[in-house]
């Protein structure tokens, strides 16, 4: 007995020591976004960062150590999101959080990133208080940010004759935010127009009939939608019936983004001014390589979502690289500067505030064979797009 006993507790250690062993072998990353809330978004997301986990460890992983992404659902909630980002800090020791979708559990993530002094690159969220109002030293964020687009937008939407502005936004961080930094902009470029009316629907629950009511009486000559997801399709089934965009000019935020064009269908209006993501008009190397590995693996074509998944990970995998260690204050120094190959083209974290290169795409809706495309797109470069060093320093706190 005392020898199977022995026996027993041998065998038991030595388990214990390969299971160590595994986990010395391997990085852990933590993910969190708003799968359940906003598929059309989140499940492209997932594929584009799975392709990227594959490859990473396909080619040695992070210096020898295999990538592991460990990935929560926060619902959409903030206080979820800061409950994921506890425990898989606490529990799942992972060396860095990455992800988030809303602007709101963005802030929230990075607010909990700057507690607990945990390295935190946000993927999707928008709003430009992440890097700048409330930016932090923990904090980096990959998707060009709302004052970003909205400069691509305006220098479209500028050259329009159009005088009457109208806006229509979600209620929440992503639209308040985005709508200011518009006006702010297209204001400073053309001081003759006038700002008639402002709707505030709450996301995802727009009532888009007494919406297009209000604007219609407005009597824009243009309007600013940042809308998306179903609260765009309701809004653009009920102004194509009331007539609304007919005779107007529309700049519209991600609109040209597949997950949220391609829903409209044939109701796809014309003309719109939008950023998007034309991913059957690209002609680069680098998204050549992109598309035939995503379409290789998943039978299917890639979405925003998807070059943003893809990208966080492969931005993560090269900040771990080049730090070669877990330790936050290295993996802040070495993401501050670091200049890496995109799908887009080579982007880089900028030192004075966090905020990647990655630029998107500007164009104007059409209509092709019964569905929504994005035309006449251009790739717009994210570092041509952002305020002077001297006005972020204004803009963002100390560390």
């Amino acid at each position: 007995m005392r020898r199977s006993y022995l026996l027993g507790a041998g065998l038991a250690i030595a388990v214990a020591g390969m299971a160590t062993s595994a986990m010395a072998q391997e990085i852990k990353i933590g993910e969190i976004n708003s799968y359940s809330l906003l598929p059309a978004f989140t499940e492209p997301y997932r594929k584009g960062w799975q392709l990227a986990v594959e490859e990473i460890n396909a080619g040695g992983g992070i210096n020898g150590k295999k990538l592991v992404v460990i990935s929560k659902d926060d619902g959409g909630k903030p206080a979820d999101a800061q409950t994921a980002a506890n425990e898989l800090v606490s529990s799942e020791n992972v060396a860095m959080l990455t992800g988030t979708f809303l602007s709101n559990i963005g802030l929230a993530v990075s607010d909990f990133a700057n507690q607990k002094k945990v390295f935190f690159l946000a993927a999707e969220p928008l709003t430009d208080a992440i890097t700048w109002a409330k930016g932090n030293r923990y904090t980096f964020r990959l998707r060009p940010s709302n004052y970003m687009q909205a400069a691509m937008l305006v220098e479209e939407a500028a050259k329009l004759p159009a005088k009457r502005w109208a806006t229509i936004a979600p209620n929440y961080e992503y639209g308040q935010s985005a709508v200011s930094v518009f006006k702010k902009l297209m204001s400073e470029k053309r001081p003759d127009i006038v700002w008639v009316d402002e709707q505030w629907p709450p996301q995802g629950k727009i009532d888009a009939g007494p919406v297009v009511q209000a604007v219609a009486a407005a009597n824009p000559e243009a309007i600013l939608n940042v809308t998306f997801g179903a609260d765009l399709v309701k809004l653009v089934r009920e102004g194509n019936t009331r007539g609304l965009f007919k005779g107007r000019s529309v700049a519209s935020f991600l609109t040209g983004e597949p997950e949220y064009l391609d829903p409209l269908k044939d109701e796809t209006p014309e003309g719109w001014i939008v950023t998007g993501y034309p991913w059957y008009d690209i002609k680069t190397p680098d998204h050549d390589k992109f598309l035939k590995a995503y379409q290789a693996k998943f039978n299917d074509y890639p979405r925003l979502g998807s070059i943003v998944g893809y990208q966080t990970i492969k931005a993560a995998a090269a900040i771990l690289t080049k730090a070669n260690s877990t330790d936050p204050e290295k993996l802040i120094a070495a993401a501050e500067g670091l200049s890496m190959p995109s799908p887009f083209g080579e982007i880089t974290f900028r030192k004075n505030d966090h905020q990647s290169t990655l630029g998107a795409y500007v164009g104007k809706t059409a209509l092709k064979d019964g569905k929504g495309v994005m035309v006449d797109s251009v790739y717009r470069k994210g570092s041509d797009y952002l305020p002077s060093d001297a006005e972020i320093e204004k803009l963002r706190p100390k560390d």
